[in-house]
């Protein structure tokens, strides 16, 4: 599967308010800093130290809105 990665950061500024909240990244342990990627399906993953975690999903036009925010394509 191709992913898009990204910060926490860049995340936290993709998403809508119908898909997850502040709130909802923290909880995740989602900061700034934080490794994160979405897959082609709106998946969107966490790096642990040892695996990547599923912590919610986009909805929509999120293939325009990751493209537009990050400038990268699916690899």
């Amino acid at each position: 599967m191709r992913f898009m990665e990204m910060t926490g950061k860049t995340l936290s500024q993709i998403v809508d308010n119908d898909e997850l909240n502040h709130s909802n990244l923290e909880a995740a342990g989602v900061e700034d800093d934080t490794i994160v990627r979405i897959n082609e399906h709106g998946d969107i993953e966490v790096r642990r130290p040892a695996r990547w975690d599923v912590i919610g999903g986009l909805l929509g036009d999120y293939v325009d809105r990751v493209k537009m925010k990050t400038g990268l394509d699916w690899v």
